[in-house]
């Protein structure tokens, strides 16, 4: 049995923000005349709708309200969508209900309104431990607000993380090893951790080819990152994929719901989705406006403006590039039973060479659970435990990056993807079972 036939998740994306932050390119919003709630939680329920009728029945195991800034809105909200989801489908007992929530946002009442409500997870967007940096951020909240909303997070959920941006403009390794120090000692079990990257089309975009942002080059954003690795691994929150650390037991259940290329339909303005339907995977596109979405849902009982169904290929292609994001790496059994391809053990090797790409066996995945190694060492390039860098590629179940490879993860990808070679779905079939 394949891990998407086992899990199911629901991403529910609130469109609406306080402040467009100028390094954004999230399907974010400002209205700053509001917007009609109930509106918009009927339009939720109706877009669920149609989804459960066409994907049939499903037992969500985990649940995602992400944004936008998921925490303006209301916990009857909220309450409202957890309980249509439950209705058409099914929450599983242990389901993971995760919230993402801003500093501003945050109020202890609230928080218990989204508890009762349903929600067991949050996720709290702070990115900087200095105030100056959030400032430039275009964040709204102070390092006290932040302070204090992972505290109320503490006390109120179980489980809870929240957000760093490093690489910033200006940041030298010192300042940003004695930040991570402090995010670390407020941290639960969880943190991610995100390099900050330059979209198109966003004020950072537009100051950046104006000479007037500069961000770190690969060499320093390099040592930040190594800095990053080294740091949360000597707390033990471990790098479970490229941007998270966890303790073991403690990664985000939806996130590995992505990365693993299981099915989750997604709902509101802007929400991708991947749902099988008559055996067929299908990716969904909604519509990014929220009054657009609005007016879609209201006509038509959904706001999707692209439903297409990926060929084996494309699917191929997606497990991989999700799930070389992962510590456990992409299982080959799989991307073979999936896609019907397999990579080319000549390009692997290549790769392998290069300290990019490493060999992974159950045996191994089960006991390296530290994803950091020294390079230099032969062992990094060896499937396990006496076995040696030579072991032909044949016998490898599993294939990751190393933290070498992670820096070029996308040519990682294009090389591996390139390589593919069509291989027999039946003999796919009675090696995953």
């Amino acid at each position: 049995m394949t891990e998407d036939s086992t899990t199911f998740g629901v991403y529910v994306h609130w469109p609406f923000c306080a402040q467009k932050c100028p390094y954004c390119d999230f399907n974010s919003h400002v209205r700053h005349k509001g917007w009609d709630e109930a509106r918009f939680l009927f339009a939720y329920k109706r877009e669920i709708d149609w989804l459960a009728d066409r994907i049939g029945s499903r037992s969500a195991t985990s649940v995602f309200f992400g944004g936008g800034t998921p925490s303006l809105m209301q916990p009857s909200t909220v309450a409202g969508i957890l309980d249509h989801i439950a209705k058409r489908w099914s929450i599983a007992r242990d389901a993971e209900i995760t919230l993402e929530a801003n500093p501003g946002s945050v109020e202890a009442s609230r928080f218990r309104g989204f508890r009762d409500a349903g929600v067991n997870r949050v996720s709290i967007g702070v990115q900087s431990l200095r105030d100056d940096e959030l400032r430039k951020l275009g964040r709204i909240h102070s390092v006290e607000e932040a302070k204090a909303a992972i505290a109320i997070a503490r006390s109120t959920f179980e489980r809870f993380s929240f957000d760093l941006i490093y690489a910033r403009p200006g940041q030298s390794a010192d300042e940003w090893r004695r930040e991570l120090a402090e995010a670390l000692a407020l941290a639960g079990d969880h943190l991610s951790l995100y390099q900050l990257t330059i979209e198109p089309d966003t004020p950072y975009a537009a100051l950046q080819a104006a000479g007037k942002l500069i961000v770190p080059d690969d060499y320093d954003a390099s040592a930040l990152y190594e800095i990053t690795e080294e740091t949360t691994a000597r707390h033990g929150l471990q790098a479970y994929e490229v941007s998270n650390y966890a303790r073991p037991g403690q990664e985000s259940q939806h996130n590995l719901l992505y990365w693993r290329y299981g099915e989750y339909a997604g709902v509101g303005p802007g929400a991708h989705g991947r749902i099988i339907a008559g055996g067929c995977r299908e990716a969904t596109i909604i519509e990014r406006n929220p009054e657009a979405w609005l007016a879609r849902v209201e006509n038509d009982g959904h706001g999707i403006i692209e439903l297409a169904t990926l060929s084996d290929g494309e699917q191929a292609d997606e497990l991989l590039l999700m799930g070389l994001r992962l510590s456990e790496g992409v299982d080959l059994a799989r991307l073979a039973l999936l896609g019907g391809v397999r990579p080319s053990p000549v390009v692997l090797e290549d790769l392998t060479r290069l300290g990019l790409l490493e060999r992974l066996t159950p045996a191994r995945r089960t006991t390296d659970v530290n994803w950091r190694r020294n390079e230099l060492d032969e062992i990094s390039a060896c499937l396990g435990p006496g076995l040696s860098p030579a072991t032909p590629y044949n016998s490898v179940s599993r294939i990751r990056v190393t933290p070498k490879g992670r820096l070029v993860l996308n040519a990682v990808v294009a090389k591996i993807s390139d390589s593919f070679e069509q291989t027999d779905r039946m003999d796919n079939l009675k090696v995953a079972g």
